[in-house]
């Protein structure tokens, strides 16, 4: 006789499950609003249980009062060689701390994991005397260049390195294959599901990065999105216009939540196959 292996919907589980959904449709809520409101005439925008067809009218607006896709070039240029950089930079020393023991590798390592500790915003004033020393200020490589190295990227390559088994790398190494070799055809085919996480984790924040590009950023045609919307928010011309406003935030937003529907099953398995919790 076969037991029953089903989940029972006990009082408590089914008050678990009515309050996810409860507190699921409230964080919904500013985000639909938000969809609404961009695709809504600009006349029925604050009247909450008005009626109308989508239109894009609001979307054509906005594109054509401010370079919104000179901002999408800007930020996209930004996000991905930073991105790129990241992954270089943060395979190398994950494979170095994982796999190599020398003297002092775990003080060094921690050492470098206290850049967690520390908030970006902190280092606002040094980064900027920095890029101001390499001439870099009002450039897109000055906004780039303090994010190149991740103190979490290479803690996140460390730990899912660690689960490959080291056999793999003493087959290779049986068969002549060099390090930069190894790297490549045997640990970056392993580590896509890491690089996808990572990478969402980076492209999200850089996309929505605004104070730094505000220091660093002086001229119109190297803005990015987030420094675009919000000067086109607090611009004389767009008043009090929230279709407008609401319809470049969904221009903003709208990638993101693409990326991340599209990857969102790599980014779970990452961090179960990572161990990281």
């Amino acid at each position: 006789m076969k037991k029953n292996t089903g989940v029972h919907l006990t009082p408590g589980r089914l008050f678990v499950y009515v309050l996810m959904c409860l507190l699921a449709v409230i964080y919904l809520i500013p985000l639909l609003w938000m969809v609404r409101t961009a695709f809504i005439p600009s006349g029925l925008a604050l009247q909450p249980f008005a009626f109308a067809w989508p239109t894009f009218g609001n979307l054509e607006h906005i594109l054509n009062v401010a370079p919104f896709s000179l901002y999408y070039a800007n930020t996209i240029f930004i996000v991905f060689c930073t991105l790129a950089v990241q992954f270089v930079l943060i395979t190398l020393a994950g494979y170095v701390f994982a796999r190599l023991d020398f003297f002092g590798s775990r003080v060094l390592f921690v050492l470098f994991l206290t850049q967690l500790m520390i908030s970006p915003d902190v280092l606002i004033l040094p980064n900027y005397q920095l890029m101001q020393r390499l001439n870099l200020v009002n450039t897109r490589a000055g906004v780039m260049l303090p994010f190149f190295a991740s103190a979490m990227g290479t803690f996140f390559m460390r730990q899912s390195i660690k689960t490959i088994p080291y056999e793999l790398e003493e087959a290779a190494k049986m068969d002549g294959c060099g390090l930069l070799r190894m790297l490549v055809q045997i640990y970056v085919p392993l580590l896509k599901p890491a690089y996808a996480a990572f990478g969402l984790i980076s492209v999200s924040f850089h996309w929505n990065d605004f104070l730094w590009p505000l220091v660093m950023i002086n001229s119109v045609g190297k803005r990015p999105l987030t420094l675009g919307l919000a000067i086109f928010a607090m611009s004389s011309e767009t008043g009090a216009q929230w279709s407008d406003v609401c319809a470049a935030t969904f221009l903003v937003v709208c990638p993101l939540l693409i990326l991340f529907f599209v990857f969102q099953q790599q980014f779970v398995e990452s961090f179960i196959h990572s161990g990281i919790k």
